[in-house]
């Protein structure tokens, strides 16, 4: 065991007073408690933990009877596995009893044996940088696997051999591709080596779990080395094969850019346009990020030589919005979030020609219209998507949407943008036309929607004349039957 009493004198170093409360009333009730885990680590790392998390030679039903009376709250979902939680004052708090866990190979369930032993408990857990702990009240740290050398050296190193800890637990392996875009940490080769070897292990994690991981990872300071880690051992193959994919070979005759570190630079430079807290995208913003890595998903599957020499991918942004809904779904997301990656990624070509072509009100209006609430993020993502090395090319596209979205603040002071409607309601065209609720009236409102799209805003008298030109041209055949028992009479 490595205790580092210079460590826990250093003037940085800081722990919350619930911490050495809780401590000292384990003690006080013949009990070892330590704090454990990333809480300890970020502590080393000068960061504040969201959450506090505890391991104790105490049994589940001791950990109760310490802490009833102290917590303002507390559950036992995890009892099962050891694990109580509370709540203290701002604080959420877990205290497990040690484990000295065994894992069925072709199960991530585990087998659960609760320890007497501290070091053992540190053995079991991911990797040596999480495997530290401070005992408490004493605040003495225990290090027997070198994670605090490995953290000051930003490395990843599993506590045991890899092949043992991703046996156990193959999210592990999604973890140490986390802690690389999160911490900005590399990995020790023989874990790299265990990542590649064991990759398929993947596979028996279930889908949620997978995706909780890739969420924190995009979510990170460094993405682009996370997902780097998942492509480079085979990993992304299993969880996010639509990356991996966009490494096309090169064609000597065919030149284009390499789409796949093209993604990623998108990625890096969409992350970089994010906003603060008060801003219209605050960071980090998972659905930008991830629409920005998947953008270009559909071109493998739409690439085609011309033959001048050129390649092209027609339609890369339809193709590639049903492939992230397809992965997205298979990842078990929320259909919200499905549908703002997939609408961004089906959006993100719409911009290019403006510049050379430029656009009616009319396409400005259909252009805020079509991004809704994800306008802004759709903003970010246009710009990020240039990464040509031509700056004379880069500085006309960046003229180009500054000009757009100077066309849309002028139009915005003028109309409202943000939420376009026809000059009628529902209940105005049913008077109107005098017809019942039906298909008609759909017809009637996307009528009267694109006039307002083309033309602009008018008023009810001029929006009543064009709706009844429409009308008049309308075939018998295709209104009759919603036509109101009034309307027929007349």
């Amino acid at each position: 065991m490595a205790t580092d009493e210079t460590a826990v004198q250093d003037p940085q170093f800081a722990v919350d007073p619930v911490v050495l409360e809780v401590g000292q009333r384990f003690v006080d009730a013949g009990f070892e408690l330590s704090l454990v885990g990333g809480p300890v680590r970020d502590i080393f790392l000068g960061r504040t933990s969201p959450d506090l998390d505890f391991t104790t030679s105490a049994g589940p039903d001791q950990t109760l009877a310490v802490i009833k009376g102290w917590a303002d709250a507390h559950w036992d979902i995890g009892r099962e596995y050891g694990t109580i939680g509370l709540r203290k004052g701002r604080h959420q708090i877990e205290i497990t009893t040690y484990r000295a866990d065994a894992y069925d190979p072709e199960s991530r369930k585990p087998a659960v044996a609760f320890g007497k032993d501290l070091v053992a408990d540190l053995e079991r857990r991911d990797f040596s940088m999480n495997a530290m702990a401070l005992r408490l009240p004493s605040l003495e740290l225990v290090d027997p696997f070198g994670g605090l050398t490995d953290l000051h050296a930003g490395i990843l190193r599993t506590p045991g051999t890899p092949e043992l800890s991703f046996s156990d637990d193959p999210l592990r392996m999604m973890r140490a591709a986390r802690f690389a875009s999160q911490l900005g940490v590399g990995v020790a080769p023989e874990v790299r080596a265990a990542m590649t070897d064991m990759a398929e292990r993947i596979e028996i994690i279930s889908a949620e779990r997978v995706r909780d991981e890739l969420v924190k990872l995009i979510k990170g300071a460094a993405p682009r080395a996370g997902i780097d880690l998942l492509v480079e051992t085979g990993l992304a193959d299993r969880v996010l094969p639509e990356v991996p994919a966009l490494r096309l070979e090169a064609d000597e005759h065919h030149r284009h850019k390499d789409v796949y570190q093209h993604s990623l630079q998108v990625l890096e430079q969409a992350a970089s346009l994010e906003t603060g807290p008060e801003g219209p995208v605050p960071g980090p913003d998972f659905v930008l990020r991830f629409a920005a890595l998947m953008h270009d998903v559909g071109k493998p599957a739409t690439r085609r030589f011309e033959p001048g020499g050129g390649v092209s991918f027609r339609h890369h942004d339809a193709v590639g919005a049903k492939l992230v809904k397809k992965r997205m779904k298979a990842l078990r997301f929320d259909n919200d979030t499905i549908k703002a990656v997939a609408r961004l990624v089906e959006l993100h070509m719409r911009f290019y020609g403006y510049g050379d072509a430029g656009w009616t009100d009319s396409a400005v209006r259909r252009y805020v219209t079509d991004a809704g609430p994800l306008l802004e993020r759709l903003h970010r993502l246009t710009r990020s998507d240039v990464t040509t090395r031509n700056q004379r090319k880069a500085d006309r596209l960046s003229f180009a949407y500054d000009d757009l979205e100077h066309r849309i603040a002028e139009l915005a002071s003028q109309e409202e943008l943000a939420a376009i409607r026809p000059d009628l309601d529902g209940e105005q065209i049913m008077a109107i036309l005098g017809v019942r609720p039906g298909p008609v009236v759909g017809r009637a409102y996307k009528f009267l929607l694109n006039e307002r799209m083309d033309n602009g805003p008018v008023s009810e008298d001029e929006a009543r004349e064009r709706l009844l030109e429409w009308w008049a041209a309308q075939p018998e055949s295709a209104v009759g039957t919603d036509r109101t028992d009034e309307s027929e009479n007349a």
